[in-house]
């Protein structure tokens, strides 16, 4: 007998209770080449047979989900050496892709009526339309997986009360997005301030009124906000050690992490107590790659060591007033070097729901993961984003208009 017909013949009756007939079926026949290898190779058995089970129990979860386009699936799916454009409403392209089919997001949203082509009538209505995308996020990344949030407080006029110019005021987006990511069901994990550096403006000093009540700091730093999403999953998974699916749930690890022990007595790891080894689907995410491929190099964890990181915005202004980015407000490859870095492995799917001059999607692509971009603004930014990547990819730059639904 086999390693593999072993975990096979123990897990049996637990395959039976999680998949349909026709699914065990198809699930066998492609566990069968585990057969082959043999028992010296067992750590191969083991994870080979983990990585097939928790992608068809990933297979059946998406199939719940009714609503996916099946062309921009394809595109999001596609194998390319790329980056992957998608011009559309975000909030339509993320309710077109399939559950928990993108291993990190990282972007920053259109601040509210910061710009003249991203306009709301009020705060409410820019509020709800945030809420609406966020929630799409949530069921579109991957469990026990991380979305980091770039935003910044500003002033203006919320015109829920007045429109008139009393009615301006300091706005915290900050706080107000972590109230709707926590309400999508998102875990708030960190907050890190960008520190921008020297203002260059005297606007804020009110020089002429060296006084009490008078004076204001100037606005020099915005958020890097941390979260994670925890969807609670009660499906049994195989033990990391020995591969077996005859585990018991165990107390939660956190909220919205289930916790497993191995009750296999021929397990190759248990406690001197005779305890079997204990885990979550999140632990067997990040645990499963602790290798030399996937450090971050020690200089790099040692700038994002303290939770203030100076550094400083894109000068996107020419010397001779031009704007080189085509975009009125990109940010800095720090920030989704720092996501990519921190929370994906080489090969995953990173997704920036606002792209804007793709900044994002070219640092993925730069770190060896698959970038995709998601736009509204085709007419505006096409150009200019385009000669933005190619300025660093010449070549494969794939894109799909959701509007369309064309692969170009």
């Amino acid at each position: 007998m086999t390693y593999a017909d072993k975990i096979l013949e123990i897990s049996r009756p637990y395959l039976v209770k999680t998949f349909s007939k026709k699914r065990l079926e198809d699930f066998l026949e492609e566990v069968d080449c585990l057969r082959g290898l043999k028992n010296e190779d067992r750590n191969e058995v083991i994870k080979k047979f983990s990585e097939i089970y928790i992608r068809f129990v990933k297979e059946d979860f998406q199939e719940q989900y009714q609503s996916v386009n099946e062309n921009l699936s394809k595109f999001v799916e596609m194998k390319d050496d790329g980056v992957k454009v998608i011009w559309g409403d975000c909030e339509e392209v993320l309710r077109g892709m399939k559950s928990e089919s993108v291993h990190l997001m990282v972007t920053s949203p259109p601040y509210y009526n910061a710009r003249e082509y991203s306009q709301w009538r009020d705060l409410a209505e820019y509020l709800e339309e945030m809420r609406r995308i966020i929630r799409q996020a949530y069921r579109v990344l991957e469990n026990h997986r991380v979305f980091v949030f770039n935003v910044g407080d500003i002033f203006d006029n919320d015109n829920l009360t007045t429109k008139s110019v009393w009615g301006r005021r300091r706005l915290p987006l900050g706080a107000y997005f972590i109230k709707i990511f926590e309400e999508a069901g998102f875990t708030f994990v960190d907050d890190f301030i960008w520190d921008k550096g020297e203002v260059q403006s005297e606007r804020h000093k009110n020089q002429n009124r060296p006084f009490p009540f008078y004076q204001y700091p100037a606005n020099c730093y915005e958020h890097i906000l941390v979260f994670h999403k925890h969807r609670l999953d009660n499906t049994r998974y195989p033990c990391p050690v020995c591969g077996a699916l005859k585990v018991n749930g165990n107390t939660q690890s956190e909220i919205g992490v289930k916790s497993w022990e191995c009750k296999n007595l021929e397990c190759f790891e248990r406690s001197k107590s005779n305890r079997g080894k204990r885990f979550s689907l999140k632990t067997l995410t990040t645990q499963s790659r602790q290798t030399r491929e996937h450090e971050i190099p020690r200089e790099f964890i040692k700038k994002w060591r303290k939770d203030v990181v100076r550094f400083s915005p894109v000068v996107k202004i020419n010397s001779r007033g031009e704007n080189v980015l085509g975009h009125s407000a990109p940010f800095p490859e720090d920030i989704p070097e720092f996501a990519v870095r921190m929370f994906s492995y080489k090969g995953e799917r990173v997704l920036d729901p606002f792209a804007g001059s793709f900044t994002a999607v070219i640092v993925a692509k730069k770190l060896g993961r698959v970038g995709i971009g998601i736009e509204i603004n085709k007419e505006r930014f096409r150009e200019a984003s385009l000669k933005n990547i190619k300025k660093h990819f010449p070549l494969n730059i794939s894109e799909f208009d959701c509007g369309g639904g064309s692969i170009f």
